[in-house]
């Protein structure tokens, strides 16, 4: 009989996304939200070039629903749910028990197809959408996560962890940048630089300490930061680490920030600082293009294209939490 945890999950199951399916996307975030669905990495975000809403996996579509979504003055009420039965041979897709099947749960996309269509990776499923879901210095992506075909298939929270096929690069980073973009609630950075094959994923980087607060400086000690920094309650550490750091303390910018239990951080009570103003946070995830640079969340404080910046990290007795 197959092991389940308290939400009906799969307790044995993990998928892993082929690296050729990652490639297709400009970067992703397994922890880059608050909402349940995101919990331990259950689910991914993939970020297309354009505003085709494409497949990440190949298989049948047997169903598509509207659903209500958050009331969001920036957003559309209603929301989305492609579920498509995953050909895991032809999606290139590994799991355990491959017999038992697997369904997957396309989130943030006007469905063009229906039940009962076929669709490859990469085939458009119809244009992606701004929902209430999003946090409003989120671009638009394809939200995706897996179950097994006997799961409730419409709860949000549920769905198996999802592994990446792919080594996760940490950049080194001090902190400082140039802002080269500005939106109403965020500032984009130049720095830290993405390496210049833009072949490799890559993420901001962070350290990891042994027991006793030794900090490692071995390749295994270094991790790279993905997720909602520090305003969601929890992130991820990324990368291709040779050992288990569960429990070991998580620097970030010189500080400690947290720790690590398996891929998952649970954030300190900090707060992030751009030169010397508190900020809501960043905006952390992984990407493969050669132009990378810090999201700065940052809807009440000014600055402008050209302006220097420095990001540092401070306890806190009032963190910022959004969820």
């Amino acid at each position: 009989m197959t092991a389940t945890d308290a939400d009906g999950r799969d307790a044995e199951c993990r998928v892993r996304l082929p690296a050729s399916t990652l490639r297709e996307y400009r970067r992703f975030s397994l922890y880059n939200s608050p909402y349940p669905a995101h919990d331990a990495g259950c689910a991914i975000d993939l970020y297309p070039a354009t505003n085709d809403g494409r497949s990440p996996v190949a298989g049948e579509v047997i169903e598509t629903r509207t659903v209500r979504a958050p009331s969001k003055s920036y957003a559309d009420d209603e929301e989305y749910l492609i579920l498509v039965d995953v050909d895991l041979d032809a999606s290139g897709i590994d799991v355990e028990s491959p017999a038992q099947g697997l369904v997957a749960r396309v989130l943030h996309v006007q469905p063009s197809v229906a039940p009962g269509d076929r669709v490859g990776v990469g085939a458009s499923l119809g244009s992606m959408v701004r929902s209430g879901f999003f946090a409003p210095w989120v671009e638009n992506h394809v939200h995706v996560g897996f179950r097994r075909p006997s799961q409730h298939l419409h709860r949000a929270g549920g769905s198996v962890p999802i592994d990446v096929g792919v080594d996760v690069e940490p950049l080194p980073w001090d902190g400082t940048g140039t802002v080269i973009e500005v939106g109403e609630t965020y500032a984009l950075l130049d720095a830290p630089a993405h390496p210049a094959s833009g072949e490799r994923f890559a993420g901001v980087g962070a350290t990891t300490a042994a027991e006793g607060g030794r900090e490692t400086t071995a390749p295994a000690g270094r991790v790279a930061l993905d997720g909602g920094f520090a305003h969601y309650a929890a992130g991820g550490a990324l990368g291709s680490v040779s050992r288990d750091l569960t429990g070991e303390t998580v620097s970030f910018l010189g500080h400690p920030v947290g720790a690590r239990t398996d891929r998952t951080v649970a954030w300190r009570d900090v707060d992030v600082l751009a030169n010397g103003d508190r900020i809501t946070g960043l905006s952390l995830f992984v990407g493969i293009d050669p132009s990378f640079g810090a999201k700065l969340v940052c809807p009440d404080w000014e600055c402008s294209v050209g302006e220097r910046v420095r990001v540092t990290v401070r306890d806190s007795d009032d963190p910022i939490r959004l969820g």
